[in-house]
């Protein structure tokens, strides 16, 4: 995240964060405009609407500031303390790095949003608060994980699904699968690995705990050495980025993919093709009987201190994020996986899903949505997570030592963040 580490308060002064009081002040009016990208974009577009039908005297403008450069024009604006709209959407695993890094950028909205922390899911919520316990926006989608996996493959090598309960049966399965179909087990990013965090979430760890720096821990060794583990038996197709992710997948280069509900929408959408063909499992757990889901993405909306209309822009947060109804019709329309619990119980997560063979996909996700372990975020998460993602490239393409590559990263974080080492 370019910038973003590199200021201590933002533009905003020494002072406390600007905050909403304990209620609304009026009739809500004016103008807010919102910067977002892509799907969210156009939720908020034609949410917008609605809002604006409800609340005479307000108008909602969406700016699609596309993803490539987003961070690039929020961290310049927070640094600046101008340029920026009323409203930001910033994702979940980014959000903190700013909340620590501009403490007065963004209005503190405690008063308002305190009180709906039941309707999220802890792990959540604790990507939109501070070390006080201060809020800073609302959860809006989020990323249960599990395995979508190849029902012909499997078929094909006569293993069935259900039998994957841990990690070291999906192994298992990954070999009796190559032998079988010759295809890889899964897909990684051959540079920029995001497979590390996933495994580390789901044992519920960062790279930070209590504070210290925690990527040398049992937990840490034993989610790279699993992956270490499928390189060396060569159950890995390295891909670059995205693009090589969605056409190895749609290619059948690979029979499972570990990722989060999201990906529904990318395989519908770009592989129709595929229909009937793939199905969806929790995660394998480490332990037999252990966590099997995990976090990946997953975004949020705040108020930044630079908005003229922050009660409207509250306003609209919560209309979008704080209701069932709408949660609920963004993830039909646009894919986006509900943050908020109580949209969760709507019947649209119940429907059996043609794509899937008749099973009842999204459901599973429901289910695991609510059992995401919760994990430490701290501003110092990408500079932390810069320097693993060298660590697991080293014992990936060059066989190194898991334990010790883990350890040199740890002392380097320490270095870099002067932080402790958690072990």
């Amino acid at each position: 995240m370019t910038g973003a580490t590199g200021c201590a308060t933002g533009g905003t002064g020494a002072r406390d964060a600007k905050q909403l009081g304990g209620g609304p002040s009026g009739t809500l009016t004016g103008k807010i405009t919102i910067w977002s990208w892509d799907v969210a974009a156009k939720a908020m577009q034609r949410l917008g609407k609605t809002f604006e039908q409800t609340h005479p005297g307000t108008t909602v403008e969406v700016v699609d500031i596309g993803y490539d450069n987003a961070y690039d024009k929020i961290t310049v604006g927070l640094g600046a303390g101008s340029g920026l709209p009323d409203i930001l959407t910033i994702e979940g695993g980014r959000l903190p790095t700013y909340i620590g890094n501009f403490p007065n950028a963004l209005v503190d909205l405690t008063n308002r949003a305190g009180n709906l922390k039941s309707q999220y899911s802890e792990a959540a919520w604790r990507t939109v608060t501070d070390a006080k316990g201060r809020v800073f926006a609302l959860p809006w989608d989020s990323g249960p994980c599990g395995l979508f996996y190849r029902r012909d493959h499997f078929q094909q090598a006569g293993i069935d699904p259900a039998s994957l309960n841990t990690w070291d049966d999906y192994l298992t399965a990954g070999t009796t699968l190559k032998a079988a179909t010759g295809k890889k087990l899964l897909i990684l990013d051959a540079k920029q690995d995001t497979f590390l965090s996933l495994l580390l979430q789901q044992q519920g760890q960062a790279w930070f705990t209590d504070g210290k720096v925690a990527v040398a821990t049992p937990a840490a060794e034993r989610a790279l050495t699993l992956m270490k583990q499928l390189v060396d038996r060569d159950l890995v197709d390295f891909e670059n980025g995205w693009d090589g992710l969605v056409s190895g997948t749609h290619d059948g280069k690979a029979s499972t993919t570990p990722i989060a509900a999201w990906w529904d929408g990318t395989l519908t959408t770009e592989m129709a093709d595929l229909s009937g063909k793939f199905g969806v499992l929790p995660l394998p757990a480490f332990t037999p009987g252990g966590t099997r889901t995990s976090n990946n993405g997953g975004s949020t909306l705040c108020v930044t201190a630079q908005s003229r209309n922050p009660e409207t822009a509250w306003a609209f947060i919560s209309f979008l994020l704080a209701d069932k109804a709408n949660q609920a019709s963004m993830m039909q329309h646009e894919g986006l996986f509900p943050a908020y619990l109580p949209a969760l119980d709507d019947p649209y997560f119940q429907q059996p899903a043609p794509y899937y063979g008749g099973q009842p996909a999204m459901k599973l996700f429901a289910e695991l949505a609510r059992t995401i372990p919760t994990v430490e975020r701290t501003a110092d998460d990408a500079k932390a997570g810069d320097i693993v993602t060298t660590a697991v490239n080293q014992v990936l393409h060059n066989g190194a030592d898991p334990g010790s590559v883990l350890r040199s990263a740890a002392r380097q974080i320490a270095t870099a963040t002067g932080r402790q080492s958690a072990v």
